[in-house]
Order: structure tokens, then sequence, then C-alpha cells
């Protein structure tokens, strides 16, 4: 669905609210040359006490962290973004929905150091719905192993949500859809699992659950920490700093993606081996998460912050 045939008029930018179709930028801004931008994905949902945005500070906080190896200060507190968000959904009267803001070094002039250039910040919201599908819930999806390789962390900062870095992602995922798969799997420099090109990764193996831990280069998902907390709180044992090999993942009892637009999403197919549908480990752990998100239980209250 194109964001014209969604109920979506407004986004707040640079601390005003301006009109969809005139959040506009300039062509020779810094951010669309050289990808110096951050950017965060963040869920509100539809409960029975209203919207609930789910873990705004821990977004909030990596989206500032996320700016600092690239000198990009963000002109504007926690505070005022959380405030400018919660009234955007109000304005749009949106219920559910997806929460988009990005910083980014703006025009001034065009040499691959931004010294002069602004920055540049906005926050649009819209409706969205399961990011890999509405049946892959249940049924889970199929995945390829990319032949793009995760850069490495003594390249490029990977636990900063950089708008350039993306472009790992597109060709991973653009290369497993193009293959007749719903989405890939990245390896790191080593040859060890890293995590999908927006997604963390987790394995079930005899009732414990293995995902690759920040050394190997992954994004530390705010989706990824929610779930190792709720899988412990049920009693779960869960290595938070495993190395998985590309040949574990053929091996597995469960695999799962977790991921602000994924949500928790299992796998069911690794290339051209059959993992299975839908786990018992991975439906508790998915069911759980669904009922904390849309507020069915008080459990984990502080996570969200109600519009």
């Amino acid at each position: 669905m194109g964001f014209d045939e969604m109920d979506v008029d407004t986004i707040w930018m640079d601390g005003e609210f301006v009109d969809w179709d005139d959040a506009q930028i300039h062509v020779l801004s810094h951010g669309l040359h050289y990808g110096t931008g951050v950017f965060e994905g963040i869920r509100c949902y539809d409960t029975e006490e209203g919207p609930a945005i789910f873990r705004w500070d821990e977004h909030a906080k990596r989206l500032y962290d996320s700016g600092q190896p690239y000198g990009l200060e963000i002109d504007h507190e926690p505070e005022e973004l959380e405030e400018a968000t919660k009234e955007l959904i109000r304005r749009q009267e949106l219920e559910s929905c997806y929460i988009r803001p990005i910083a980014f070094y703006g025009y001034d002039s065009l040499g691959v150091s931004p010294k002069d250039c602004p920055t540049r910040i906005a926050i649009a919201a819209w409706p969205w719905g399961a990011y890999l599908g509405e049946e892959a819930l249940e049924k889970g999806v199929k995945v390829k192993v990319s032949s793009w390789r995760k850069h490495a962390s003594s390249q490029i900062p990977t636990n900063a949500k950089t708008t350039g870095l993306y472009v790992n992602s597109l060709l991973a995922g653009e290369e497993a859809r193009s293959h007749g798969y719903v989405e890939a799997l990245v390896l790191n420099k080593e040859g060890n699992v890293a995590e999908g090109p927006g997604e963390n990764l987790f394995l079930v193996r005899d009732g414990e659950l293995y995902t690759p831990g920040l050394a190997e280069g992954i994004l530390d998902g705010i989706t990824r920490n929610s779930v190792i907390t709720i899988a412990r709180d049920l009693g779960y044992t869960v290595h938070d700093e495993a190395t998985i090999s590309r040949g574990e993942l053929h091996t597995a009892d469960e695999l799962f993606f977790t991921g602000t637009a994924a949500e928790v999403t299992p796998i069911r197919q690794v290339d051209n081996v059959t993992v299975g549908e839908r786990g018992p480990v991975t439906e508790e752990l998915q069911s759980r998460f669904f009922d904390i998100v849309e507020r069915r239980t008080d459990d984990y209250d502080d996570w969200f912050s109600y519009v």
C-alpha cells in the first residue's frame, strides 16, 4: 500500500508540523549523497487504554547514540521528540502505527566532510501491518543465506542504525527475493550468522534459545532485548552471546526473527532445508509478546508510553 492510500497527511520536521507533501529537503543534502543519517523504527499498538508506543525511551536513546560516531548532534531533547510523536499520532487519529524518526546532515556544502551542514530531523507515522505478511506469523517464512556479508564493526559502527548501512540490507534482501525467498540471512566476515537485513535471529535447540551476540556484528535490537527478557521470565535459558555457524541453521529445532517491523516471525526454511512451521517455543514467545504489546496483561507496563 502506498502512502497516498493511507490516512496520513502530517509530518513533524525540524520542530514544526508540516503537510506530508511539503516535508522536503534539498537535492544536494549531505545525507542523500553520503548516507549520513540515523533513524529508528518504532511500533505503536492499539490498546484498551489507547495507542501505546513500545519502548520509546530505548529507541530514543539508540537514535541519539547512533548519531555519536558521525558527530550528528540532534538539537531537540528526547522529551520534545516524544511529545511531537504523540501529537503526530493524535493529529492523524492513528491507533496502531509504525513511527519513523530520522536525523541527517542537510544541505550546505557537498564535500565528504559535513562540517557546515545542519542537522535535520523529521518524524513520520503511518499504519503498517505485519512486515513479512500476516500468514508468516503462523506459517513462517523461507529465507536464503545471502552471498553478501555483513560489514564488520572495525569498518563501520554496526550498532549505529545508520541510513547508508542499509544498502547492505537491500542487497541481501533483494537477492533472496529474486530467488523466490521472503527474506535473507546475512553472515559476518568470519562466516558465522549475524542477522537478517532488518531483523535479529533466534535459534532454538533442546528447549534453549541462542542468539548472536554483539561481537558478531549485529544491531542490538530492542525487540531482541525484549524477547530475551520475556523468555528468561518464562524460565527459558537464553544464550545471548552465541556464535552460530551456518550449518547450525540446518539442524535447528526452531528459528525465528525478531524486530520492530518483523515482531516475532518464525522461519520455516533456510535455503533448501526445511526447519518446519512455527514450533512450540516460538509459539509461546510470540503469543506472550503479542499479549504484552497489545496490553492484554499489565506486565511490563514500563515498556509503554501512552498517547
